[in-house]
């Protein structure tokens, strides 16, 4: 008998050509195929009174006698359409086929039959055009599948109805999870989920499905956390953050503080600390990174920390080497972009020990780096490294303390999904002296005020960005412009004085790296972005912002640009163009508030998880069937339960989850391999 993990290619009815079209959606094993959910349903089995029809935006399924013989009227070329009555106890209605011969021949005067369609009133007329026809004992609920050029949701249906008989599904939900949680079994849950008996057993699939989905992502995500946790050998018996606070030119806020105190004591744990540090832009992640890089290096350990870009990579090491210079610690930096005698001499001074903190990129992750005594390993804009790299540069080490840094703000409730590998430590406040940016959002009728007040701002020495949406290819007709038409307009006209930069995502790395290098540098007036500079460097003199088109952004990502601004001491201002009425009063959240949580949260609310779940996060699996916008009390109880079973069974040894814990293997494989 064929399994579930069989290639979809064996299949009967499928083959190697169309193996290659359902590859396109995404599957490739029976498995996939059964995870493949409908994404909607034709509903037979629910019959509607001609009647009651009227009006209905949505397509009914009508049981009707047929009264009149069908007459065929060609009206062109490759035209003919085909009419009847019929009748049922609440009413008479006209049904029209356009060029389906071969429904007309099924239809005869006194049978009985089901059209499922849309309902129209033509002159005090009911009608139903192009009504799909069946035999009146049909009467099911059919699927309806996403497709691709070449493969029809009729084929699909065929080939899921073939893989549920023809595979073993086994159940891989411990029982006690299944009874405890009112479930229906995994078996009668697929089948139903793609053939449902009724509307009562879908709607019992689904409920399992849904909790099958979350409580799989959440059980992945802590036992790679329990995997990760062994012991390690690298417990630190001192914390020395008041010891660091003293070396800062400011006060530390609570917030930070409270982190500090957090990291300090996971790594005087025997469990190696696995925390991210969530903050806002300009909140003062570095120097919580800083502090806890300082405390291991005074137990007699390294700390490596890798930022996303060269860049970020050089700005953190001149912040950490400028704040340590008194201390006697050694710090390095190591990029692509060094010299091969450079990168060999930061490589050999790791490998003995002569450098306790090395700041870089992917460089460190290479396989010819090696450390002498790694007690720590610290990611910055953790969204931008997966998984598997973060355990690329863990295993350099002997079980090292790991701590991440992100300053997406994202609800709590999504930090379950998102985060459910790691402990959170939150920064809330803001450090004293740290610039309000003004925010405004505006009509497209403003923009030759707008651009006199960028000049303003110019003026008084300082710089600005004005970020672009990103025009896809293909997507034509939308008012958009791309940032190189808008650069070009605005260096032959409205600032052909000033000194204009340009950065877009399809610019070479080092072409990128240059711009923003002179943009830091003060070279640079007005710089003309996309989101590129979502993940910048920190550059205090920028203070005016302009965003076109602000109705193409999430209000999360709106909010990390605008973080580019008001680093310094200046007033800043940012400014949101937009000609949408429709999205007025999302966009006056932005000029309500800098508070990135709640931004954050209204952003869950009115666009759904898509921004914090999109392509930005890697190594996750993927959702199929859960909606995590009508799904966050599933999430929180199937979180709560993934956590007291992995709790009791840490590696889940015990046969009762043998099923979950294969299941958990494939996937969190799956997720590697991302």
């Amino acid at each position: 008998m064929a399994t579930i993990l069989d290639n979809i290619q064996y299949m009967k009815g499928v083959g190697e050509k169309r193996a290659l079209l359902f590859k396109k959606l995404g599957i490739d094993t029976v498995d996939a195929l059964l995870r493949f959910y409908p994404r909607g349903y034709e509903d037979w089995s629910k019959i509607t009174p001609i009647a009651e029809a009227r009006g209905l935006e949505n397509p009914v399924c009508i049981k009707a006698r047929v009264l009149t013989l069908v007459t065929e009227h060609r009206i062109r070329r490759n035209m003919t359409l085909y009419k009847f009555k019929v009748r049922d106890d609440s009413g008479e209605m006209l049904v029209t086929l356009f060029n389906t011969k071969y429904d007309a021949q099924k239809v005869h005067p006194g049978s009985e039959i089901l059209l499922y369609g849309r309902v129209t009133a033509e002159s005090f007329r009911l009608e139903m055009s192009a009504p799909k026809i069946r035999d009146a004992g049909y009467q099911m609920i059919r699927p309806l599948y996403p497709t691709t050029q070449g493969l029809t949701s009729n084929a699909i249906e065929k080939v899921v109805a073939t893989a549920l008989t023809a595979v073993a599904i086994p159940e891989i939900l411990p029982p006690a999870i299944i009874r405890e949680n009112s479930l229906c079994l995994r078996e009668f849950a697929l089948k139903n989920i793609h053939f449902p008996q009724d509307a009562d057993a879908l709607e019992q699939a689904r409920k399992r499905l849904v909790f099958e989905e979350l409580f799989l992502h959440q059980s992945s995500l802590l036992l790679i956390k329990n995997v990760n946790r062994g012991r390690t050998p690298c417990v630190m018996k001192g914390d020395y953050s008041t010891e660091f606070a003293s070396l800062l030119p400011f006060s530390m806020t609570g917030a930070q503080k409270r982190c500090i105190a957090e990291a300090c004591r996971d790594m005087m744990e025997s469990r190696p600390m696995n925390r991210l540090i969530q903050g806002d832009v300009g909140s003062g992640k570095t120097a919580v990174a800083a502090a806890c890089c300082y405390n291991a290096v005074k137990n007699g350990y390294q700390a490596a920390m890798m930022a996303p870009t060269e860049i970020l990579a050089e700005q953190h090491f001149k912040t950490f080497s400028s704040t340590l210079e008194t201390t006697g610690m050694k710090v390095a930096l190591l990029t692509g972009s060094l010299t091969k005698k450079k990168k060999e001499a930061v490589k050999a001074a790791l490998e003995n020990g002569e450098i306790d903190i090395v700041v870089g990129t992917h460089a460190l992750l290479s396989d010819n780096v090696y450390f002498k005594a790694l007690g720590l390993v610290v990611t910055d804009e953790q969204h931008r490294f997966g998984v598997d790299q973060r355990a690329t540069l863990s295993a350099k080490g002997n079980t090292p303390h790991v701590l991440v840094m992100s300053a997406t703000p994202i609800p709590r409730t999504l930090a379950l999904i998102i985060h459910g590998d790691l402990d959170i430590s939150i920064i809330d406040e803001y450090p004293k002296g740290r610039q309000t940016t003004r925010t405004y959002a505006v009509n497209s009728s403003l923009r030759p005020r707008i651009y006199n007040y960028i000049k303003k701002f110019i003026a008084e020495g300082r710089q600005g960005y004005i970020v672009c949406p990103l025009v896809e290819e293909g997507e034509e007709n939308t008012g958009l412009v791309p940032a190189e038409q808008y650069y070009e307009a605005l260096a032959c006209d409205e600032f052909k004085d000033y000194r204009l930069g340009l950065l877009h995502g399809k610019m070479k790395p080092r072409d990128k790296d240059a711009v923003m290098r002179a943009f830091a540098a003060g070279e640079i007036d007005l710089l003309i972005a996309t989101t590129v500079i979502e993940v910048g460097i920190d550059v205090p003199n920028s203070a005016i912002m302009v965003i076109e088109n602000a109705e193409r952004f999430g209000l999360s990502q709106l909010h990390q640009l605008r973080g580019r601004i008001g680093r310094g001491g200046f007033s800043s201002d940012c400014i949101l163009i937009s000609d949408s009425a429709a999205d007025n009063a999302r966009l006056r959240t932005m000029c309500d508030t800098i508070d990135g949580f709640e931004i954050a949260d209204r952003d869950l609310a009115l666009r759904g998880p898509g921004d914090f779940l999109g392509n930005r996060q890697h190594g996750l699996p993927e959702l199929h069937i859960a909606d995590l916008s009508a799904d966050l009390s599933v999430l929180r109880s199937a979180g709560a339960r993934a956590k007291t079973l992995l709790e009791s069974d840490p590696l889940l040894k015990a046969p009762e989850n043998a099923g979950l814990k294969a299941e958990l293997d494939r996937m969190i494989g799956k997720m590697k391999n991302n």
